[in-house]
């Protein structure tokens, strides 16, 4: 490496007009871990709106389907007593079964 020549530095050919001079201090800091930001709590009003909309929406639907499923009662009602069927003529018991059937393998 001592055989090595020294390259002339492009910059040494500048004028000295265009060289920039810059004043800085090397300030010597630790490093510590950016820890990230963590996302606000919503504002109460905001939680207590969607509380709010999500009960009514519940509520709606709840009647929607209520008033649906008692006008499909009524009209099984109707259908259950024909008007072709006599007044004497009443339905002593009525069930209804679940019925769940298993195959099973023989050992």
């Amino acid at each position: 490496m001592e055989d090595e020549q020294a390259l002339p530095d492009e910059g040494a050919s500048q004028q000295p007009e265009d060289l920039e001079v810059v004043d800085g201090v090397i300030v010597l800091a630790s490093a510590r871990a950016i820890e990230p930001l963590r996302d606000p709590a919503p504002p109460l009003r905001a939680v207590a709106a969607v509380a709010a909309t999500g009960f009514v929406a519940g509520a709606a639907t709840a009647a929607v389907l209520g008033r649906r499923l008692a006008r499909h009662q009524a009209g099984r009602a109707a259908l259950a007593h024909p008007p072709g069927r006599a007044a004497g003529d009443a339905v002593l018991a009525s069930r209804r079964f679940i019925v769940d059937v298993h195959t099973l393998a023989r050992r």
